[in-house]
């Protein structure tokens, strides 16, 4: 078996790399299913009356468009730019290539050739759109409708093929569509500064310099490059500076409240303890919010510096009377947009949520989703001054 495989290689090529867990695998393969069925039974409905008689319902090249949107949401190709321009344009030079006065073989050629062309220079490029353009060269302006092919089924497939991969991506696979441009603009901070990770790395302008100097076509965004270079980092620090692991660093003697603690005792355990946030958590200790100072000082109509003490007194204050509206328990005021990692995680991956993401406090969670700790920025720091340390030590 090894001698075949070793020889199928050699002829074909690897095999391409599994980017999807099983799981992921069978729900992608659902998710395309559920998409075609519903682009075609769509279209039946929507084929204008004066089309019924021989006239196409679905463009071949819906097949692969639906592959990559589903399986590569990520992906240039399948952004809805160039899946709608990519489809469009190729379907009227399709049309126009069958009306040229030559064999069908030229017909296909300059019709190909021309939707690359055409791709190029609107920046819209889409493989599939290639094959749908074939169609009225292959079966014939007069079996298609002429340049009614280019509104139906084309635009009309592709238009519900993006509407229906949008729904499935944003809430059923979780993944982002259409994947957003890389914000110059830090909004956590509201700065124009680079993040402090790309500061000391390889920032946007870097990796798209370095796409021109490569000189080829990657099938992959800038911002997805960016991440992977992060991943990268991470990868090679666990390696470099051994694995310490989050359970290693954290503090375990957590202050916490419930979701009906009232907002006096939580503001008094904040001052207590000294800290920024308490963790929320229900009878099992299952993290359910986050309560913050931040929280109590955004509700106190702090717009002004007289008064701090008193308005923020008068806002923890319980108020007995029923029909107050005012925020008693700390369910009201809490975040219930939660960021935990698990214990067993490498501390490399604190570092971008530390320094990137706004955080300054990680609650850490075991097998069970249960708190058992919390990591701060001043812990992370300790944690890789010390193995920097010992790094040095050893060389």
């Amino acid at each position: 078996m090894a001698y075949f495989s070793k020889l199928y290689q050699a002829v074909l090529g690897a095999p391409a790399a599994a980017i999807q867990t099983s799981k992921q695998q069978w729900q992608t393969v659902v998710a395309t299913f559920v998409a075609i069925v519903i682009v075609s039974s769509v279209s039946v409905i929507l084929l204008p009356t004066a089309m019924t008689e021989n006239h196409l319902l679905l463009v071949a090249s819906m097949g692969a468009s639906v592959m990559l949107l589903i399986a590569i949401p990520n992906s240039p190709l399948t952004q809805p730019y160039p899946l709608v321009i990519g489809h469009v344009v190729p379907a009227t030079i399709g049309v126009l290539s069958a009306m040229i006065p030559v064999s069908m073989p030229f017909q296909a050629a300059i019709c190909v050739s021309g939707c690359l062309m055409a791709m190029f220079l609107l920046k819209c490029l889409h493989p599939p759109g290639g094959a749908a353009s074939l169609v009225p060269v292959i079966m014939g302006n007069e079996a298609i409708g002429g340049f009614d092919f280019v509104i139906f089924p084309v635009l009309m497939n592709v238009s519900i093929l993006l509407l229906v991969g949008w729904l499935i991506h944003r809430y059923w696979l979780k993944k982002e569509y259409p994947v957003q441009a890389v914000e110059r603009f830090d909004k956590i901070h509201q700065h124009h500064d680079a993040s402090p990770l790309i500061r000391l790395g390889i920032d946007i302008d870097d990796m798209k310099n370095a796409l021109v100097d490569f000189n080829a076509y990657l099938n992959i965004t800038t911002k997805d490059l960016v991440q992977l270079y992060g991943f990268a980092q991470q990868r090679a620090y666990s390696r470099k500076f051994k694995e310490i692991r989050c359970e290693d660093i954290m503090s375990r003697d957590v202050a916490t409240v419930s979701p009906d603690t009232e907002l006096e005792e939580a503001w008094a355990l904040l001052r207590k303890h000294k800290v920024k946030i308490l963790p929320v958590v229900d009878n099992q200790r299952h993290i359910v919010g986050i309560i913050s100072l931040v929280d109590f000082l955004k509700r106190a109509d702090l717009k002004v510096y007289e008064g701090f003490a008193e308005r923020i007194e008068n806002f923890i204050k319980p108020q007995r009377n029923i029909a107050s509206d005012k925020p008693q328990w700390v369910k009201q005021i809490m975040a219930t947009a939660i960021f935990s990692v698990k214990s067993q995680q490498l501390i490399a991956t604190l570092v971008p949520i530390l320094s990137d993401l706004g955080y300054h406090h990680v609650p850490i969670v075991d097998d069970d989703n249960k708190l058992c700790g919390i990591i701060t920025q001043s812990d992370l720091i300790a944690a890789l001054y010390s193995s920097s340390l010992s790094a040095s030590d050893s060389n």
